[in-house]
């Protein structure tokens, strides 16, 4: 059931019947849905983040801090400290969020398949759409060729974006989150497909050297998809983590 967050700015899903202790973010162009089978049986809140699913796009091209700022009012509707588990874009989201928040909001970051550090690269546009580009912007080369020439250089998720979500998706996948990590105060678990091709796992290899409190376990044979792909694996984690979980239910 569809539920209203941070003064009904934000939309998502309410799971279980105790106060929630475990905020769930999902990747880019994706919705609350993708975290049905991990949260089963557990307290949490799945939310759509801004532009995706239910929730309104933002009024401006937005960077990582900006959702991180979003979702925070999120917090105070929760149990605290909260464990935040992101998938792909919702896990640079999560740890902005851990680094925004403190310690005292957050308890523990759940990272899976994110591009948390990215390759950098110097390489130009061909010269041929540096002159489109140069030409497009004198009034030469019309928009709409220009448009094509863009959606045949860009992802799937750039051809799929439109009007501020790709402007926002071209600033996101200029960042990362490599600085943030070893200021990080909270825990952060890496869960990774060892088949993904999107984010390798070498690049949560590289996060786990950067923070000072981290692990990584690896899923042979998964991909770039683990919550709908491996949700179990996940769910296994958090049930450990949070602290209304039933395992530590169990345990009390």
């Amino acid at each position: 059931m569809l539920s209203g967050f941070a003064g009904g700015r934000l939309f998502g899903t309410r799971v279980g019947s105790a106060t929630p202790s475990i905020l769930a973010l999902h990747g880019w162009g994706r919705s609350h849905h993708d975290w049905v089978a991990v949260l089963d049986g557990l307290d949490a809140i799945a939310l759509d983040l801004p532009g995706s699913g239910a929730s309104p796009p933002p009024p401006e091209p937005w960077g990582l801090g900006d959702f991180a700022a979003a979702v925070s009012p999120v917090l105070e509707e929760m149990q605290q400290p909260v464990v935040v588990v992101g998938h792909s874009f919702g896990g640079s989201v999560g740890v902005q969020l851990a680094a925004l928040a403190g310690p005292a909001a957050v308890s523990q970051l759940v990272v899976t398949g994110s591009p948390l550090i990215r390759k950098r690269s110097n390489a130009r546009p061909p010269m041929s759409f540096r002159l489109a580009r140069w030409l497009n912007s004198r009034g030469a080369f019309p928009d709409s060729k220009m448009e094509d020439l863009r959606k045949a250089r860009g992802s799937a998720d750039y051809r799929a974006a439109s009007g501020v979500m790709r402007d926002t998706l071209v600033r996101i996948v200029n960042q990362d989150v490599a600085e943030l990590l070893p200021q990080l105060e909270v825990p952060i678990e890496l869960i990774w497909g060892e088949e993904d091709r999107d984010v390798p796992v070498e690049v949560a290899t590289q996060a786990a050297e950067l923070a000072r409190f981290a692990s990584l376990t690896r899923l042979p044979g998964i991909g770039h998809d683990t919550p709908r792909d491996a949700p179990e694996e996940i769910r296994a984690v958090l049930n450990r983590l949070a602290p209304g979980a039933p395992a530590n239910r169990e345990r009390a």
